[in-house]
């Protein structure tokens, strides 16, 4: 396979990978219409997990013993996407998907400021500038103070922070840690708490239309995981990458057709920004490499 196509095929796993999220956001909040945030989110979990587990015990990585060190990182790794899992939910399930998926987008440069204040990357002035303008862009589609804004954003934000955490966590994993043992580990734990909190709360019945919204979800996050491990493992990473921001345009068409949502123009001004900054850090990531 030549580097050409290789960079193609990556790119079209990455895409697939945005759309399966995004596929996952939508059930999940046409579920919210019915069922409240943690039984929600355990119900998905026992779906996820169970298909975790199998797909676990295919590749032989059902039963491993991490070291010590890993162990650690495992579980502050598990904190954090337990944090971002409620956070990012709690935002989807009270602003538009567009909306909660554009602040997401800023993720890419939060991630490249936390790897250089503490992981000691080296990040060029350029880059520090468009990380600076990226964030404006958060700020244009949040608008604090004004009309327009969604105390829910803040949920969004939050979420930013932990997903931040959770990758620099998963930086420090030996390399000999199988990926499907810590994703199966994660989504129990996430699994687990939900359901504490779920039952001291209203148990609400499930009709068969909110089951298979709950069991597809599972399937297209599953989608989504697996295809964006498969889209880093073809192409340059600097040339796949910026494909993950399709999942703007998966947002937006998914929220007009099946949510009548509409963004206003600073939504999609800011938008922009965020995913032009994204793309320009990863061209000077590529450009420092060579």
């Amino acid at each position: 396979m030549t580097e050409h196509q290789s960079n193609m095929k990556g790119a079209l796993f990455m895409m697939a990978s945005m759309a399966g999220f995004v596929l996952n956001d939508t059930m999940i909040k046409l579920v919210s219409e019915e069922l409240e945030l943690f039984q929600t989110v355990f119900l998905r979990g026992v779906v996820a997990t169970v298909l975790l587990g199998l797909l676990a015990w295919s590749k032989g990585a059902l039963i491993y013993r991490p070291a010590r060190r890993d162990m650690k990182i495992i579980g502050w790794r598990t904190f954090a996407e337990v944090g971002a899992t409620f956070c990012f939910l709690t935002a989807l399930f009270n602003m538009p998907l567009a909306n909660a998926t554009a602040i997401l987008q800023s993720l890419p440069l939060a991630v490249t400021l936390a790897a250089s204040l503490f992981l000691g990357h080296k990040v060029g002035w350029r880059r520090y500038l468009a990380i600076s303008v990226g964030f404006i862009g958060v700020l244009i589609i949040v608008r604090p103070g004004t009309e327009g804004f969604n105390a829910y954003s803040l949920w969004a934000l939050g979420a930013v922070g932990f997903v931040t955490l959770r990758d620099l966590l998963s930086h420090e994993l030996s390399p000999s840690t199988p990926s499907i043992f810590v994703a199966l580990f994660t989504s129990a734990a996430v699994m687990v708490l939900s359901g504490m909190i779920a039952v001291t709360q209203e148990w609400r019945e499930v009709s068969p239309q909110i089951a298979i919204y709950l069991g597809a979800a599972a399937v297209f996050i599953l989608v989504g995981y697996i295809a964006a491990v498969t889209a880093m493992r073809h192409g340059e990473i600097s040339f796949v990458s910026p494909f993950r921001y399709s999942v703007l345009i998966w947002a937006l068409l998914l929220g007009f057709f099946v949510f009548r949502e509409i963004p206003d123009g600073w939504t999609i001004l800011g938008s922009a920004i965020v995913v032009g900054m994204g793309i320009f850090t990863f061209y000077r990531e590529r450009i420092s490499k060579r």
